[in-house]
């Protein structure tokens, strides 16, 4: 049998014919489903010839599912509930993105304050889920004092989300027209601390797992991502700009109030999974820098909510747009059509999680080594529930 690697700049769609297992040659092996967040909730079903993988596919719908149609019969405001379970580690995304689309067909706009407010809660959701997937990296590989010291200052983050928002996972903070509240009182003063303990964080995790000569050997070369395949897979996010693309909506097609803050897009050109790994180590100290612009640049006083309706009975007017933000993982974008009425009438959610776990994942799995495939599959960063949603 020949192995196409994800080594191979050629590309081919074609589906390979099943393996044949009755001669006894290769075997069969579940990975997962197990559930410690990142990557757990979704299966793969491998056939190996001796460790070596040849052929893969991924199984999910191990947890939550069915959002799309089930928003379709909730009012706007119930689905807050609904669109934050989508991707659990990182659910400011949804709720930004739910409420801009809202916003777009509704005319309304929010004020300054409530655009610096949603910026300060994005960029702390995206130190949240790096921080939650350095330790799922760090774990796939060993290294378990990394994955306690990152889980440990995620905590931390989700602390102040409580501060903010009344809630450590699901906050509902983002509601059309803008946020729920201010900040609290000394909010300011024990994120700034926290920003300073996470740079010495980082710098620690640095030496110990990124300097590591074993994480190195195992991490180089692996899961090589080439530039041919960026666009047939659909690559975004840090698994495109780790293989050299320049692409960050936060530049690109600016939003909120990204235009007004000093930062640059972080790439590299390896595509392999250290180079994926190493550059979300960076974007996660830019998300620690951009706090500190946005704390220092936001508006203390001034409404934080438009003129709203009655949200429990709000008839947004019939029309359709697509709106898109750069999540921790590429681009994710909101499809929503509205009919005149109180219900929603179709959303779909592009996450990027779809290409990189499915079409991707199958791909870079064949000819990996099977105690690398964990390791692999956290590499590339995907929340199944958004897959089967």
């Amino acid at each position: 049998m020949t192995l196409v690697t994800g080594h191979s700049a050629a590309l081919d769609f074609a589906q390979p014919d099943p393996v044949d297992l009755s001669s006894g040659k290769y075997v069969k092996l579940w990975q997962g489903p197990q559930h410690p967040g990142i990557t757990g909730n979704m299966s793969l079903e491998l056939v190996l010839d001796g460790d070596t993988i040849i052929e893969c596919k991924t199984h999910v719908g191990y947890l939550h599912r069915g959002f799309e149609k089930l928003m379709e019969q909730r009012t706007f405001i119930q689905n807050f509930t609904v669109v934050c379970r989508i991707a659990v580690p990182e659910p400011a995304f949804n709720e930004y993105l739910y409420a801009a689309a809202i916003e777009a067909i509704s005319g309304v706009q929010s004020p300054p304050r409530a655009q610096w407010l949603r910026t300060l809660n994005l960029e702390m959701m995206r130190l949240a889920s790096f921080l939650m997937w350095i330790g799922g990296q760090g774990g796939a590989f060993g290294q378990y004092t990394v994955a306690n010291w990152s889980l440990t200052y995620r905590d931390y983050v989700l602390d102040l989300f409580e501060e903010m928002t009344g809630a450590r996972i699901y906050h509902m903070y983002m509601v059309p027209g803008g946020v729920r509240a201010g900040l609290p009182a000394g909010f300011e003063k024990r994120i700034l601390k926290l920003m300073d303990d996470t740079d010495k964080l980082l710098d620690q995790i640095e030496r110990v797992m990124y300097n590591n000569v074993v994480f190195k050997a195992r991490a180089k070369g692996l899961g090589v991502i080439t530039r041919e395949m960026v666009d047939p897979y659909g690559v975004v996010g840090p698994n495109a700009r780790a293989s050299g693309f320049r692409r960050d909506l936060r530049k690109d097609e600016p939003y909120l109030v990204y235009d007004q803050l000093d930062f640059n897009v972080i790439s590299g050109s390896a595509g392999d999974a250290y180079e994926r790994a190493y550059l979300r180590l960076q974007e996660t100290r830019q998300s620690v820098n951009l706090i500190r612009q946005v704390i220092a640049g936001a508006p203390s006083d001034g409404p934080f909510q438009a003129d709203m309706p009655n949200l429990l009975h709000w008839k947004v007017p019939a029309g359709e747009t697509y709106v898109k933000a750069e999540c921790t993982r590429g681009e994710y974008g909101y499809y929503m059509v509205t009919d005149g009425t109180e219900i929603v009438r179709r959303v779909h959610v592009r996450g990027p999680s779809y290409t990189h776990a499915i079409a991707l994942m199958e791909r870079l799995a064949v000819g990996t080594n099977i105690a690398d495939i964990a390791g692999l599959m956290v590499s590339l960063h995907t929340y199944p529930p958004e897959i089967e949603r």
